[in-house]
């Protein structure tokens, strides 16, 4: 099951891609059913809190008429950020399931574990490489073509 939603987090990181944003992509489960979705979208929008786990809280909000989301799993391609690592633990997010790690900002235990923060009233979940080589590869080929137009 876990392959099955990480495909389509994978289907929203492809949509950023083809608009030339890093290809993250995110998507929130509840009860099996995909409640919320999201890639990023700074660039599009000029906004730096589009990424793609905030565009998936936003959504699977508005779709539960409430800031909890308790009893949810967010999949996302690449390890979440501090901004989005806090907004998962305010949302009350029970689960997390991440692609691949992020070696340079990850702060769901690469260079922090705000998830899992003790002094925190929440703490979530974490399950990781859940298809890493497909996102992974992903944002390599991204990055290498960003860098061949420059």
């Amino acid at each position: 099951m876990n392959e099955y939603f990480m495909n389509k987090a994978l289907e929203e990181a492809k949509k950023a891609y083809d608009i030339g944003e890093i290809p993250v992509g995110a998507i929130i489960v509840k009860e099996g059913k995909l409640i919320g979705r999201g890639f990023n979208q700074k660039e599009a929008t000029h906004d730096a809190t589009m990424h793609a786990e905030m565009a998936a809280i936003r959504e699977a909000c508005a779709h539960l008429n409430s800031w909890r989301l308790t009893g949810c799993t967010l999949f996302v391609t690449l390890e979440p950020c501090a901004m989005c690592a806090g907004a998962l633990v305010n949302a009350r997010i029970d689960h997390l399931v991440i692609g691949t790690k992020d070696p340079k900002t990850g702060a769901c235990g690469s260079i922090f574990d705000i998830v899992n923060e003790p002094k925190l009233n929440h703490q979530i979940t974490v399950e990781t490489g859940i298809l890493e080589e497909e996102c992974s590869q992903m944002l390599k080929d991204f990055f290498k073509e960003l860098r061949k137009n420059k």
